[in-house]
């Protein structure tokens, strides 16, 4: 599920009842979203007004078995040495239990709100990604790359069996990325069929690397549980090895996701 964290209103309690909830239903991962600087308000473009990693942190400590990740983080607006130290922290942390989801980004003006190159923002995830790779695995000095080389230095805490990462994206930029560096690809939903054709696309890409294909729906409660049941049926049919639900505003977000976790127990 996608933590509904779309409004200053929303007290921090509510978040945390709210990932318990998750948990003792049987989803198992929450995501959060990730904007540092947006030129409008927080609400449903732009996600919560809380840092997805310190949110993440948080939550780790007040549950046990779910997993926390982001869907998806901004990788060009930050430091990607920080980033590293701070993901494998919270791996640590958590036993484990982190997913970074990652993004080249997509807002202009929030780019240049905060000094990032937008132009380049694609090229700079590759290279996030890559040392992050670098880093997670093990990786030492010296590390030689296009962008981000070091010729000193010891990471710490190396994480145990590494990081999950996601790049989520229709684009055939996005899944060439996912193809190369991630573990999960997330798309975004335009018919089952189109999403067996782009995690047709997904395999083809990786050449035997084995990257999960999952996607992200929206469900507000505007339309019959049922029907929202029988999507995420449709999409695993069409190849989705994993649905994650963005339940819209959160005033209403438990009672759905309660009735979408009965729906799905009757199917």
């Amino acid at each position: 599920m996608v933590l509904p964290d779309e409004s200053p209103t929303m007290s921090v309690e509510t978040l945390v009842d709210l990932a318990r909830a998750a948990e003792d239903l049987g989803y198992t991962c929450a995501w959060l979203p990730d904007h540092v600087l947006p030129p409008d308000e927080y609400g449903a473009t732009f996600g919560g007004v809380y840092e997805p990693l310190v949110t993440i942190g948080h939550l780790a400590a007040v549950t046990e078995h779910l997993r926390l990740g982001t869907s998806v983080l901004v990788a060009p607006l930050r430091n990607p040495f920080v980033l590293a130290k701070q993901v494998a922290t919270l791996h640590r942390l958590s036993a484990g239990r982190v997913v970074l989801g990652v993004g080249g980004g997509w807002s202009e003006r929030e780019f240049d709100a905060v000094g990032a190159v937008f132009r380049d923002r694609g090229a700079i995830t590759d290279d996030v990604l890559a040392l992050l790779r670098h880093l997670f695995d093990a990786g030492t000095a010296p590390y030689q790359a296009r962008r981000f080389s070091y010729q000193h230095g010891v990471f710490a805490p190396v994480p145990d069996a590494g990081v999950q990462i996601m790049v989520g994206g229709n684009s055939d930029a996005a899944l060439r990325r996912a193809a190369r560096y991630a573990d999960i690809w997330q798309g975004i939903p335009a018919t089952p069929s189109a999403f067996t054709e782009r995690a047709h696309r997904l395999a083809d890409l990786a050449a035997g690397r084995d990257v999960v294909a999952a996607l992200r729906l929206g469900w507000d409660g505007a339309t019959p549980v049922e029907h929202v049941a029988d999507e995420v049926a449709a999409y695993a049919d069409a190849g989705a090895m994993r649905v994650a639900v963005h339940f819209g505003d959160w005033v209403g977000t438990r009672e759905r996701m309660e009735a979408l976790a009965a729906a799905l127990a009757r199917r």
